[in-house]
């Protein structure tokens, strides 16, 4: 009996020993380096990137770190290997329950049990997680919460524990208690936390945030509470709250304040739950929960639609809400994480099987600077809610109005500079350079008032949000058709220039008609096929919300903004060489005519180049984020009375037409001097045009 004794103190001695024995801990940061037990990097067997040449789109693997299962995919961007994915992980469903396995051995082997009772055989394998919760803690799942929360978040123990979570919330959600909820959350706090926040991207399933959320708000649903409202879950990045409600339960609200870094000071959330919503439930007593995430906005990813290129960032918390199937709204206030300057909140719901942010479930009910408020509609297939942030989308009434009156007016003035020119076509018309010069006036107000028409397309379409090609479509034709103003705008200018410098030889009309279409058409043709042809393969041709040149990806606005921006540049040029070269006397009368006509159209475009030119100047600035509001009160009503300019200063200003057509309605009034005043005589030209 003494022998067997010491034989039992010897082993207790030895299970005691390994139990407690500190294991050595590994930190990996991003699957490049490891941190020993000091704190000190040291590195791994795996290399940090891959070697060898590094060539576009080709890709290389790397094993884990020691002690890590899995690899570390690399792509080459920039002729640089960029870690690309990552399953690193050292979690495993017998790591989770090893602790517990040794405490078991440990209690067997108490000195006052016989040895022949001992059973130093392997204990029964855990087959999944739910197995081993069931065998070591089934009343709480405190049992791989240290586990858990001791291990490296990389990216691989990242994907691991949301298949954790994902199988609790399907095998173990019988009979949720307040205690099994608190270690559930413990569990998805570790991998919510900020620092691990970037280690989410190189997961290879895209799903897996959104996995976590509908794991935690399956889970959740069935918690029970009886008594008065509790705080259930109060981790740093989620929180649970929950109260007993009834139809005789006045209107509830949830309250909840949480960082979305560890620096940060909290961010409010509010979930409310009108009186007239309540109304509609039974007597007997129903449960409402609301769970708040700060940080999984951030790493929640959508399975985009084909016309969507973009993310669209959130900008609070994500409010998840477990609500009786009686009610259907709720009101949810969300502060703002980011606040720029003339931001516009989008409220929305994620609609859990489309994997997507759904903005037709809430309305904006208020969007102040710090803080929005939404009115949603909540069903089984949206129960999380929260707000996107578009910063460069300006949502003003003013601008609106502007547009809507500038655009008319546009429209209106484009047309009528068309009939004037028809009018007085016949009489204006009298040399060829004064041919091209009203050719010019037509085009501009033609290339003008089409892509006005465009414009008003592209903006019914945002509001309807139509399919993609359309919105191509739309933005092509607005491209080519704003293009096409400044190219007749700069053939006008190679008049000016052709009128100064050629003296004794004319060009032929047709001539002129053919290089005057070929730049006033075919440049902005080249430009704006090109850019289709370069962009539209990689959906970077429009912009996301908008159809028009996209900035943010692409910077296929610089396929209008450089040659518009030149153009007025060259024009402005002309102007000043015109400027000198009309000081000179000028050499015969028969050069005085057209010596009249350059200097008209030289004061043509002189005021409608600055005009154009400061227009879509502050365009480019209106795309630079945290751009006042002014600056998009200034290029909307410059762009929109774009029109009135070219028949104001195009136009009516030039006093040959005014007096043809004063003579176009004497004739009408007078049909006996018809034939007088059609014909004007060689004379009496020659002193209209001295005029």
């Amino acid at each position: 009996m003494k022998s067997q004794a010491i034989m039992v103190c010897c082993v207790m001695l030895f299970l005691a020993t390994e139990s407690s024995h500190p294991r050595t801990k590994i930190h990996i940061k991003d699957g490049d380096k490891l941190q020993g037990p000091e704190g000190k990097p040291k590195t791994g067997k795996m290399q940090e990137k891959c070697q060898g040449l590094c060539s576009t789109s080709s890709n290389c693997s790397q094993p884990c770190a020691q002690h890590f299962h899995g690899e570390i995919g690399f792509t080459c961007s920039g002729n640089k290997w960029q870690k690309s994915i990552e399953t690193c992980t050292s979690l495993s469903v017998e790591a989770l329950f090893k602790g517990s396995n040794s405490a078991s051995r440990l209690s067997i082997a108490a000195p006052f049990i016989p040895l022949h009772i001992l059973d130093f055989r392997a204990p029964e394998p855990i087959k999944s997680v739910a197995h081993g919760i069931r065998k070591n803690c089934p009343l709480d799942f405190a049992c791989i919460v240290d586990t858990v929360k001791s291990s490296e978040a990389t990216s691989g123990n990242i994907a691991f524990i949301v298949e954790i979570l994902k199988n609790i919330s399907t095998d173990l959600s019988d009979n949720v208690t307040r205690e099994k909820m608190k270690s559930y959350s413990k569990v998805a706090n570790h991998i919510l936390d900020p620092a691990v926040i970037p280690n989410w991207a190189f997961i290879p399933d895209k799903n897996a945030s959104s996995d976590l959320l509908q794991a935690v708000n399956a889970f959740a649903r069935r918690l029970r509470i009886y008594h008065e409202p509790e705080h259930i879950v109060d981790e740093l990045f989620i929180q649970t709250k929950g109260f007993p409600i009834n139809h005789n339960t006045q209107g509830r609200s949830f309250n909840f304040s949480s960082n979305v870094s560890n620096t940060t000071e909290g961010i409010l959330g509010i979930v409310e739950i009108p009186s007239q919503e309540l109304w509609k439930l039974p007597p007997n007593a129903s449960l409402a929960i609301s769970i708040a995430f700060p940080t999984l906005g951030a790493v929640l990813k959508e399975a985009h639609l084909q016309d969507e290129d973009l993310p669209r960032p959130v900008n609070g918390l994500v409010l998840s809400v477990i609500l009786p199937e009686e009610l259907k709204q709720i009101l949810l206030t969300f502060e703002k994480i980011n606040r720029p300057r003339n931001a516009r909140a989008q409220c929305v719901g994620w609609h859990s099987s489309r994997r997507r942010w759904d903005e037709s479930v809430c309305e904006t009910a208020l969007d102040v600077a710090n803080r929005a408020k939404c009115r949603c509609n909540y069903t089984n297939a949206v129960t999380s809610f929260s707000i996107l942030m578009s910063p460069r989308s300006i949502d003003n009434k003013v601008l609106d109005y502007i547009t809507c009156i500038g655009l008319s007016s546009s429209i209106l003035s484009l047309i009528l500079c068309l009939i004037i020119e028809a009018t007085v076509w016949s009489r204006v018309v009298v040399t060829e350079i004064s041919y091209m010069r009203h050719v010019c006036i037509v085009n501009i107000a033609v290339s003008l008032l089409t892509a006005n028409v465009w414009f008003i397309l592209g903006t019914n379409f945002n509001r309807k949000a139509q399919d993609y090609n359309w919105c191509v479509a739309v933005t092509f034709f607005s491209h080519f058709f704003y293009l096409s103003l400044f190219f007749w705008m700069l053939f006008k200018a190679l008049l000016i220039i052709y009128g100064i410098l050629v003296v004794f030889r004319r060009m032929m009309k047709s001539r002129m008609m053919a290089i005057g279409f070929a730049i006033g058409y075919g440049c902005p043709l080249v430009i704006a096929v090109t850019t289709v042809a370069v962009t539209v393969p990689g959906r970077g041709y429009t912009r996301h919300g908008a159809c028009w040149l996209n900035w943010d990806d692409t910077k296929a606005l610089l396929a209008f903004a450089i040659p518009a921006l030149v153009i007025v540049a060259v024009n402005l040029v002309v102007v000043l060489v015109v400027a000198v070269n009309t000081q000179r006397p000028s050499i015969g009368s028969s050069k005085s005519q057209d010596l009249a006509i350059i200097m008209r159209i030289s004061k043509n475009v002189a005021i409608l180049t600055p005009l154009l030119g400061l227009t879509w100047g502050f365009g480019i600035a209106t795309l630079l984020q945290g751009t006042s509001l002014i600056f998009h009160i200034i290029f909307a009503l410059l762009n929109a009375f774009q029109g009135f300019f070219i028949l104001l200063f195009g136009t009516i200003m030039d006093h040959k037409i005014r007096d043809a057509l004063r003579m176009r309605m004497s004739s009408l009034k007078a049909p006996s001097r018809v034939a007088e005043n059609a014909s004007l005589s060689p004379t009496n030209g020659s002193k209209l045009m001295h005029r």
